[in-house]
């Protein structure tokens, strides 16, 4: 039985047991398969399916959106290479993955995803602890990172969370790579900054936050991002006081990490939002077996650059351009 029949039987034995079928699932990878392996144009698809060629573009953009299709470039390119060996050397760092810069922007953080998540891929195995951080990068990352069912592995976030922008929280990102896995999880249920220094302390000595902060603490691969003082989730949703960034600023900061804001040095700025932050200890960092940093855009190279100043981490995945400034 070919391929192609296998999955129509699959499809129909779904219909007959009465498990749902989604249309619009349906259309899309129709799409995706005359698209990516039979070959056929958006035009041809579209005549084929009745529809427009711009209804096709957008099935084919959506497929990417959610994971139907997944996209492995076996190929690297010399220029690439390069400046990862640059970096592993000059860094002293276990990898590096450098991908294209694409033209467009919008197209970065799915450029770094595709060459994070084929990393990624290699290196999560079974009995794994696997902490999480937060950021608009992580969502591409999973996007392009095949799951499959590991009995024993357990995902963990790194920080607490927001009560808005729901898409990139850390909860909601946490769910997402654990359901890759089939894998069990553990939620930060606690803001990603306390209200002072002293509810910090109140809230992580609270026996189920202190279980997965403990848990977190002991993760054998961390995947994280890092946020400049413009882009910065923390900046943009986490800040109750608008003249926070200016005062980052003047204190040294060049962006934060599990929302710990840092100097060009990777060193910790003097600001009370790093003393109400409910998150893991940038030095915890250096216990993790493998901690791998997700981030490009020329505007990160000064917290990236700090990043492996402070040694926090050791693989680091990034676009070419960024590459060349960091190094």
């Amino acid at each position: 039985m070919s391929t192609g029949e296998a999955r129509a039987t699959a499809v129909s034995d779904e219909i007959q047991r009465g498990v749902p079928v989604d249309p619009d699932e349906q259309l899309q990878t129709r799409v995706a398969w005359y698209y990516f392996v039979g070959n056929l144009t958006q035009q041809q698809i579209a005549s084929r399916l009745g529809t427009s060629r711009v209804r096709v573009n957008r099935l084919l953009a959506s497929c990417r959106e959610n994971g139907i299709a997944q996209i492995s470039i076996n190929s690297k390119l010399a220029s690439c290479v390069e400046l990862e060996e640059a970096l592993v050397s000059r860094y002293g760092l276990e990898a590096a993955v450098v991908v294209p810069t694409p033209e467009n922007p919008a197209f970065l953080r799915e450029a770094i995803g595709v060459g994070a998540g084929t990393f990624l891929a290699e290196r999560i195995e079974d009995g794994m602890t696997v902490g999480i951080g937060w950021g608009r990068t992580l969502r591409p990352v999973m996007r392009n990172l095949p799951g499959r069912s590991l009995r024993d592995l357990s995902v963990v976030s790194l920080q607490g969370g927001l009560s808005h922008c729901s898409r990139i929280n850390t909860f909601e990102i946490v769910s997402v790579f654990a359901d890759l896995f089939d894998a069990d999880r553990h939620y930060f249920a606690a803001p990603i900054y306390a209200s002072s220094e002293e509810a910090r302390d109140i809230i992580l000595q609270q026996s189920a936050i202190r279980e997965t902060y403990d848990k977190a603490r002991r993760a054998n691969l961390a995947i994280i991002t890092a946020g400049d003082l413009e882009e910065s989730l923390v900046i943009t949703y986490g800040l109750d006081d608008p003249e926070d960034r200016a005062r980052l600023a003047d204190a040294g900061a060049v962006g934060d990490v599990l929302g710990h804001f840092i100097d060009a040095e990777g060193r910790l700025v003097d600001h009370p939002l790093n003393r109400r932050t409910v998150a893991v200890e940038l030095d915890d960092l250096h216990g993790m077996d493998c901690v791998v940093l997700t981030t490009g855009g020329e505007s990160k190279a000064p917290v990236i650059r700090a990043m492996l100043r402070g040694g926090y981490l050791n693989v680091l995945v990034t676009d070419e351009n960024t590459a060349r400034k960091v190094c």
